[in-house]
């Protein structure tokens, strides 16, 4: 009797440990938009919630930290029907928190229906176009038309040693946990160790002070701003809100994401769903081109793709993948135009 209460006791006490962390260990959030393939002004409401006060073609809300939400599309346009779906913001293939977009479209027979369109990796940082209105999820004020109202927080740590540690041995669990200090060399992350074993009742409890002061300036413009560990400068006027390219880590998971369609036309509309939130360098462009079967599918994206890339004088290269002069000279008619 007495080893069973022991063992009830240890798996409640593990329980109870694992709840009082869980929050230190949910970083994962997606982001989803819904526009409208008709160009229809709507209101995005999440969960109950109005996200834009005003009706757009192009919603983006991103800060999404549970897998579904309840959406409902009201128009603009009172004489069209509302539409109402659960909506997951996940990617189907891998269950991965990602940037999910849905369209609104009108079926054959007539009815606005919201088609799912695309999954992609969330952004680290993300360009907004000029013409969607964006909005963190849980906040009333919108980051809309390009412009990114920003946060500025200046953090600086002191702690001994670097990191915290927190052991526990008690009613037969033994548990560890190890937080490092980026600040002061320690590296990002946390390690947790759980052992649970039949040892003796007692408890220990070691931990480190850490200091933090906080230095907060809040500024509201499209000039700089740093998120996720990139720092952007406000993009050129004329480079389609595009300052940097994809990185390379971003980029390889949106190629794996394109590699899973099985036909070049869905091939072909993921990949317009990618740019549609990240930009792309000359080289970026050139390697999804190459990913497509059919010269038509690869000049339809080279020309789609050039206003949301950053280094527009190196594009001429991206007539190197054609085998038809023809499809060269439309592009670079195309470029000319531009």
């Amino acid at each position: 009797m007495h080893t069973q209460n022991k063992s009830g006791m240890n798996k409640k006490l593990l329980l109870c440990l694992l709840v009082a962390l869980s929050p230190l260990l949910s970083f994962a959030q997606g982001a989803l938009t819904v526009f409208s393939e008709d160009g229809d002004p709507f209101y995005l409401v999440l969960n109950g919630v109005k996200q834009n006060p005003t009706p757009q073609t192009n919603v983006r809300v991103d800060g999404l930290t549970s897998q579904f939400y309840s959406a409902k599309i009201l128009f603009a346009d009172n004489t069209k029907p509302e539409i109402t779906k659960n909506v997951p913001v996940t990617d189907p293939g891998t269950s991965n928190f990602a940037e999910v977009t849905y369209k609104i479209k009108r079926t054959k027979d007539g009815e606005l229906k919201l088609r799912y369109f695309g999954a992609t990796p969330v952004p680290p940082v993300y360009n907004p176009p000029a013409d969607m209105y964006y909005v963190h999820f849980g906040q009333s004020a919108p980051v809309s038309g390009g412009t990114v109202s920003t946060t500025t927080t200046t953090t600086t740590t002191t702690a001994a040693p670097s990191g915290a540690s927190i052991n526990m041995n008690a009613a037969g669990v033994n548990m560890s946990v190890n937080v490092n200090d980026p600040v002061n060399g320690g590296g990002a992350g946390m390690n947790m160790n759980i052992n649970v074993n039949d040892g003796g009742i007692g408890a220990t409890t070691t931990t480190s002070r850490t200091t933090t002061t906080t230095h907060t300036t809040s500024t509201s413009s499209s000039s700089s701003y740093s998120d996720g560990g990139y720092t952007t400068a406000a993009p050129p006027a004329n480079n389609g809100g595009c300052s940097y390219p994809m990185s390379a880590s971003d980029f390889a998971g949106a190629k794996t994401t394109i590699s899973k369609a099985s036909f070049d036309d869905t091939k072909l509309s993921t990949a317009k769903t990618i740019i549609a939130h990240n930009c792309l360098s000359t080289a970026q462009v050139m390697a999804i081109c190459n990913m497509f079967s059919f010269e038509e599918n690869k000049l339809k994206f080279a020309k789609d793709a050039y206003s949301r890339t950053t280094d527009r004088n190196n594009y001429y290269k991206i007539a190197e993948i054609f085998t038809f002069d023809s499809n060269k000279t439309e592009l670079n008619d195309f470029i000319s135009g531009q």
